[in-house]
């Protein structure tokens, strides 16, 4: 995800990046009209200075000299209304772009396959997702009308110089070949360091993030050491790509101004002499020594502005190519019905996260609408696997997994996954209140039915006790809770959205034993009634279950009560007396 294309400019990418300029029209052409205009009114001054000097200061006519100096004091008040008006509209304009484009990059971004996220690191996805958009708004504000602007004053200024004095024009443009040779070759350069720019700024964000997460884990480890001088070794490459981006900058503007000072010397040897020669007016000298000013200042600009025109289309690439990723479950389902009865049924299923590496090699089995099924087995046995395919998080390979009879790719993903919550080991909560941890931000769920809903699973009291009660800011993820009050929280939020199916995934592995009794306490209140499947470590909290499922390198070993596995001495049982060894322990 990080290369691009080698084309200094490309024409498709563009037109694509202009379609979000679309219902941004008007403010599009208001910007363009003013850009237009501006390009004529620039080059008024130095005619006017001319003239000014020529019949008005040469030959002394005061009420000439005032009427001038009026006219030019209009035209300078006009230009900068209308240059503030277009800067503002092109920025305007450029900030409603990246803020479509940002809502469909996230929006897209959400509906990827969780294998999409299990190959890309988090922190390229915050990268184009962040600031690669936001080159894209300097294409609107300094770039694309800019460079008009800066080509039509160009195209006027030159014009202008021949039709006052064409052997002034030749002098003043002398050293012009030499100076688009130059920007030529600055381009080039300039295009493959911000490419460089753009890479290290990915890989610095991606190890930031990663870090900073697991940043407790570098400390218990005492690895700051470590991580601090890998950190300098990326932070190297991003000061390398950007100080080579300001070696090229820094060779091409004085290159310019050594241009334009030849010209200009050349125009002050050659029009003082045609002065005193008088085959060249004052007024014609002064009005091309603003002219030459007028000529390189924006050519020096022009190759600016490509620069960012062209990190627009480098940052435009990077985030097209998210946005074509085509990673999302394929959702072609059409079955809603009002409800799901919860009959799961999985015939011959053949799953793997890669290639043929299966992790699940034939599953079958059936729970009925009610029962609690539980699945247990050793450490990559494949049992996490199983419900990362119920809700279709990742897509079989094999074998049909059907819920009521219906296939679930018959489904829409949005109901299938509604009638679905899944309670994982590793709880999220984001940096909120506990009320829109619970709710998800579902205005379709109130405060009343979260403080009902908590006091079915017994945690109302521990909500009620925290400063704040249901809007207590847990921080992120939820760092001013335990392990177990998160756990709490995330069995409430599976149940305030009322599942058809509920799947709980390792949930008491990591909690102390008074948090493990309110918790038997939630998932007896959220089975009730329920089809749902326990994957858990402690044998101890699946005994009740209906059926015990042992799971062994990805296939079903044994299946039966708790009652009926210990009896066939196997893998259950030796399951079950290590457990109990480790309690006793």
């Amino acid at each position: 995800m990080s290369s691009v294309s080698g084309k200094a400019f490309d024409s498709k990418l563009f037109l694509r990046l202009m379609q979000y300029a679309r219902p941004y029209r008007t403010a599009f052409q208001l910007g363009l009209i003013m850009t237009v205009i501006l390009a004529f009114l620039s080059p008024l001054r130095p005619i006017l200075i001319q003239y000014t000097v020529d019949t008005c200061i040469i030959t002394p006519d005061g009420p000439g000299l005032l009427r001038m100096t009026l006219i030019m004091a209009a035209l300078l008040v006009l230009e900068s209304i209308l240059q503030f008006g277009n800067t503002y509209l092109t920025n305007w304009l450029g900030q409603s772009v990246i803020r479509d484009l940002r809502v469909q990059v996230y929006e897209h971004i959400t509906r990827f396959k969780l294998k999409y996220f299990d190959n890309t690191a988090i922190g390229t996805l915050v990268t184009r997702a962040v600031s690669d958009i936001e080159t894209i708004a300097d294409v609107f504000s300094q770039g694309i009308l800019v460079i008009i602007g800066d080509i039509l004053q160009l195209i006027v200024v030159i014009i202008a110089m021949f039709v006052i004095d064409w052997r002034l024009s030749l002098i003043s443009l002398a050293s012009l070949p030499l100076l688009i040779i130059t920007t030529y070759v600055f381009k080039r350069a300039i295009k493959m360091a911000f490419q460089d720019v753009r890479t290290q700024v990915a890989h610095l964000n991606v190890f930031v993030q990663e870090h900073l997460t697991g940043m407790s884990i570098i400390q218990i480890f005492n690895r700051e050491k470590a991580s601090f001088e890998k950190f300098s070794n990326v932070n190297r490459e991003h000061r390398r790509a950007q100080i080579r981006a300001v070696w090229i900058f820094s060779i091409f503007f004085p290159a310019v101004e050594i241009l334009s000072s030849i010209s200009l010397g050349l125009l002050i040897w050659w029009g003082s002499k045609g002065v005193i020669g008088g085959i060249v007016t004052l007024g014609n000298l002064f009005a091309f020594i603003l002219f030459i000013f007028m000529l390189f200042r924006p050519i020096r600009q022009l190759a600016d502005r490509f620069n960012t025109l062209q990190m627009g289309m480098v940052g435009s690439e990077r985030v097209f190519r998210v946005l074509d990723t085509q990673a999302q479950i394929e959702d072609s389902g059409t079955v809603s019905p009002p409800r799901l009865r919860g009959n799961i049924k999985f015939d011959k299923v053949w799953f793997a996260y890669k290639d043929e590496n299966y992790v699940l090699k034939e599953v079958s089995f059936q729970v009925s609408e009610g029962e609690t099924l539980a699945i247990v087995g050793a450490t990559g046995a494949g049992k996490s696997s199983i419900i990362n395919i119920l809700s279709r998080f990742y897509e079989i390979n094999k074998g049909t997994i059907s819920i009521d009879g219906i296939n679930t790719r018959d489904y829409k993903l949005e109901f299938l996954r509604n009638s679905i919550s899944v309670v994982l080991q590793d709880v999220f909560l984001f940096s909120d209140s506990i009320l829109n941890n619970i709710t998800l931000n579902d205005p379709e769920k109130s405060e009343e039915d979260v403080v009902k809903a908590a006091k079915k699973v017994g945690i109302h009291d521990f909500i009620q006790n925290l400063p704040g009660g249901y809007h207590f800011d847990v921080r992120e993820r939820g760092g001013m809770l335990s392990v177990g009050q998160r756990q709490l929280l995330s069995f409430l939020r599976a149940l305030i959205h009322n599942p058809h199916i509920l799947v709980l995934d390792e949930a008491t592995s990591s909690v102390d034993s008074e948090s493990e009794m309110l918790i038997q306490e939630a998932i007896r209140a959220l089975t009730e009634n329920r089809t749902s499947i326990i994957i858990a470590h402690r044998l101890a909290t699946i005994q009740a279950a209906d059926r015990i499922l042992v799971m062994d390198h990805g296939r079903i070993a044994e299946s039966g009560t708790h009652q009926e596995l210990l009896k066939l001495d196997g893998h259950y049982k030796r399951l079950y007396d290590l457990s109990k060894i480790k309690e006793s322990a």
